[in-house]
């Protein structure tokens, strides 16, 4: 139960929707006109049924130039709430990925008096990905390894920001996924048409364009099977609103608050 409340984003996809995959160069599409704001700083409540469960920060934290390479650093804290019976999870994800959203380094730890981690280190000029799996509290590392890629990768979190930019597009992609040291696939769809989403934070109809799609894995926090999300219609595509399958049932992830300089969700225009 403990790995249940969801990535794309993904969505994960953070998460997708809102672990690391592989682009298909017959069928990727291309960053539309989208905006990445180093210090944006988005936050989202997590409802299983009636019930408040916990909330994910999502924060992009710098951009630098490594090499010939533009980075972006972002970061994910997950936690749930105290109190809530049947979880305790806290854990954060860390992302550095390029202009591609492809990605060059990714971390995942979850917290606790013995926090455990993995490491991902994408290395493009000899094509391999360094694993490295360890505990923080001892220094002990249980794997060590190397193994070798011909393509290029997103991990689960730089796999949100890819989807995030593509929104608004009529296009169907098909994503392979290298999540706990195997090869999977998410397929995602984009969609152009404008819905309107509700929510709690404000006090209209947000205008929205929407992805779906579907794992044919088990991710982090339990994802599994069908997600979809919906993302404002203007060049930000911040997610406002996802809903996924987890092992216990459906969980919604609902924008809660922003840091993001003169930034509001566009109204929706009947």
């Amino acid at each position: 139960m403990k790995k249940f409340l969801v990535f794309l984003v993904v969505f994960p996809i953070i998460f997708f929707v809102f672990g690391f995959s592989k682009s298909n160069k017959n069928n990727s599409i291309q960053p539309t006109q989208k905006i990445i704001e180093v210090g944006e700083e988005i936050t989202y409540v997590v409802k299983y049924l009636a019930f408040e469960i916990g909330e994910i920060k999502l924060i992009v934290k710098k951009i630098e130039v490594d090499g010939n390479d533009t980075l972006y650093s972002a970061i994910a804290y997950i936690n749930s709430y105290e109190g809530i019976p049947f979880v305790d999870l806290h854990q954060i994800y860390e992302t550095k990925f390029d202009k591609k959203q492809i990605s060059h380094y990714f971390k995942g730890s979850i917290l606790g008096d013995d926090t455990t981690y993995s490491k991902y280190r994408f290395n493009k000029t000899n094509n391999n990905i360094h694993i490295i799996k360890g505990r923080e509290r001892t220094n002990e590392i249980w794997k060590d390894s190397i193994i070798n890629y011909d393509r290029d990768y997103q991990d689960g979190l730089s796999l949100f920001y890819f989807a995030r930019l593509r929104t608004g597009q009529q296009k169907k992609v098909n994503v392979p996924v290298f999540i706990n040291e195997k090869y999977e696939k998410t397929y995602i769809n984009f969609y152009n048409e404008e819905e309107y989403m509700d929510i709690d934070a404000v006090d209209y109809d947000i205008s929205c364009v929407r992805l779906d799609g579907e794992t044919e894995f088990r991710g982090i926090f339990g994802l599994t099977g069908y997600f979809e999300g919906w993302f404002s219609n203007d060049q930000y595509a911040v997610p406002i609103v996802a809903k996924m399958q987890v092992i216990i049932g459906s969980i919604t992830l609902e924008l809660k608050h922003w840091k993001k300089k003169g930034w509001m969700p566009p109204k929706y225009q009947d």
